[in-house]
């Protein structure tokens, strides 16, 4: 098993409740599991715990596991260099993730000067691979290019790029489609099955979407107020879901989009 995490809660300061109580789940390698909640319901806070990005001052206790490895016992050290190493993050708004000042390419490159001893030049045919592999177009012009310079969707796919160069066993996936319009949406579903696939990466994909988790993972959480209410294959939550919670993401899509 790649990842375990078992009664995982955090709670921060002030707060009246938990922003995750009580949760519990695995991943394989190559799987895509999908974490489905509105907002606020602690997706998120998952995804950063679970890449060691909470703020200082949040509680967390019980256990994650990353190849038998327990992630809550390492180090602020140890931690930053399992990221983008042995897990990376992607995050919903790509602009505000990329440093304006900089091209996109000496961007992409950065897990590789973290993290390996690679040459300058080394480090630029492994970001172009990358940025090929992410199917952005012409990458040795995007390479020079600054962030500004480049579309919603190609700035997506430049941050799967960086995420996967140093290929990552874990990719947390928060929200990153919900800033593209509809076809991109469907491409950027589709680069992210096959990168796992072909990387055979983990990907914990995190939506407030049911019907994206739908096209892309064959198996889903379902999260409200912090603990997960609902679990199982995704088409066994359409065709016979259990919540009351669950059916209302249901009706939420449209009509035409739930068979």
């Amino acid at each position: 098993m790649l990842l375990e995490v078992n009664d995982l809660t955090v709670r921060f300061p002030g707060a009246s409740r938990p922003a995750v109580e009580g949760a519990a789940f695995s991943l394989e390698r190559g799987e895509i599991l999908g974490l489905v909640g509105e907002s606020g319901s602690g997706k998120s806070v998952t995804a950063l715990c679970l890449g060691g990005l909470l703020l200082p001052g949040a509680k967390v206790s019980g256990s994650i596991r990353l190849e038998g490895r327990e992630l809550l016992q390492c180090t602020e050290k140890e931690l930053r260099a399992l990221r983008g190493r042995e897990t990376a993050l992607v995050f919903q708004e790509p602009m505000a993730s990329f440093n304006p000042v900089l091209p996109v390419g000496k961007q992409v490159e950065e897990a590789l000067r973290v993290h390996t001893r690679l040459s300058s030049r080394e480090r630029r045919e492994r970001a172009l691979a990358a940025m090929s592999a992410a199917e952005l177009p012409e990458p040795e012009t995007l390479y020079r290019r600054y962030p500004h310079e480049l579309s919603g969707g190609q700035l997506q796919r430049a941050m799967l790029a960086a995420a996967v160069i140093s290929e990552p066993k874990l990719l947390l996936s928060d929200e990153i489609t919900t800033a593209l319009d509809a076809t991109v949406q469907v491409q950027i579903l589709d680069l992210l099955a096959r990168l796992a696939r072909e990387r055979n990466m983990a990907v914990l994909f995190i939506s407030h979407d049911l019907r994206l988790v739908r096209k892309l993972c064959p198996r889903a959480l379902v999260m409200k107020d912090g603990r997960i209410v609902e679990e199982g294959p995704v088409e066994d939550l359409f065709r016979a879901p259990r919540e009351d919670y669950t059916r209302r993401l249901i009706a939420a899509i449209p009509t035409r989009e739930r068979r």
